[in-house]
Formats: structure tokens, C-alpha cells, sequence
């Protein structure tokens, strides 16, 4: 089964460095099947039938070992990205407006006083619209000047937190079917 983990900090203002051929080795050495990865921001495609919880805690060993990072790693199935494109709130009409959404992958669901607190804080035209497990936001004005920032929902949603930009969600999409 295709399978698409998302590596939460690496290779982001010089901190975490993984080259992505080390990093595919490291899937490989684990077991996992026709490895691939996508950009140097930590997304990496392959195939396998172990539980996502399983492979998550089994990626962050593997890097603690070898590299001695603490890098957190969320898994989702291709089907379950394909989902989550699917539900984006804002539709294309929105992003028309400015760039595309952007995806926040979170952790753990935020509990209802989380989502109390971030709506309590919203502030200027950036939209944010948390579903499950996945934030979208939309930047009026680009992700460079949003508050909306991976950082930012961290702090209010009390989970971690990777975001992905609506390009390399569709490219993750479209490589898991090939």
C-alpha cells in the first residue's frame, strides 16, 4: 500500500540536515519498498503494509540512532491525502485570490478548547479552517507573511504540526499513484 511520510523540521534554517538519499536508505534499511522522496523538506513515498503508528515510530528511531535528530514523522495513507485534498474548504475560487492553501498535518486532534483559543486569536484576511487531524490555510498574501504560521497553530492547537504547500501535496498525491 502506498504510504507518505511527512518529516516534521528537517533540512529548515541549516538544523536537521538529512540529504534525501540518506534519507531514502534509511526507509530502505527498514523494510520499506520503492522509496521516494520529494523535495528536500522531509516527504517521502513508498510502499508497505506495517500500521502508520508502527512506521512513524519506527522512522524516528531509526533517525535518533543514526543521526541523533528528534524529527517527529506523521504518516498518512495515499488514499488518506487524497482525501484531504479532496475536503479543502476553500475551494479553487478562494485560492484564485492569492496562492494556493496550504496544509497543516497535525499530530493529534485538537481538543475544543484548542480550537476555542486559535479562533479567539484570529487576526487580518488569512483564513484558517481546522478539520481532523489537518489545518488549511489560506494566504491572502502569501505564507511568508502569514501569522498563520506552522509555529503559530502549534502554540494555539497544543499538537505538532507539519505544513505543506498545496503544490507538493498534489505532487506526494500523483507520485503514490505511479
Amino acid at each position: 500500500m502506498p504510504v507518505i511520510a511527512l518529516l516534521r523540521g528537517i533540512n529548515v534554517s541549516g538544523k536537521n540536515m538529512i540529504k534525501m538519499d540518506r534519507l531514502k536508505a534509511l526507509f530502505e534499511a527498514l523494510g520499506y519498498r520503492e522509496v521516494r522522496t520529494y523535495i528536500q523538506s522531509g516527504n517521502v513515498v513508498f510502499d508497505t503494509d506495517a500500521p502508520a503508528s508502527a512506521v512513524a515510530d519506527a522512522v524516528e528511531r531509526r533517525i535518533r540512532e543514526e543521526l541523533s535528530y528528534n524529527v517527529k514523522v506523521l504518516v498518512r495513507t495515499s488514499r488518506e491525502l487524497e482525501e484531504i485534498a479532496a475536503r479543502n474548504p476553500f475551494g479553487a475560487a478562494d485560492a484564485s485570490e492569492g496562492e494556493p492553501p496550504y496544509v497543516t498535518f497535525l499530530f493529534g486532534e485538537p481538543s475544543p478548547e484548542a480550537l476555542a483559543k486559535l479562533e479567539a486569536s484570529r487576526r487580518g484576511d488569512d483564513e484558517v479552517r481546522v478539520l481532523g487531524r489537518e489545518a488549511y490555510v489560506l494566504c491572502r498574501n502569501g505564507y511568508g507573511k502569514t501569522p498563520l504560521s506552522n509555529s503559530f497553530l502549534e502554540k494555539k492547537l497544543d499538537v505538532y504540526a507539519t505544513t505543506r504547500n498545496w503544490k507538493t501535496i498534489h505532487a506526494l498525491i500523483e507520485m503514490s499513484r505511479s
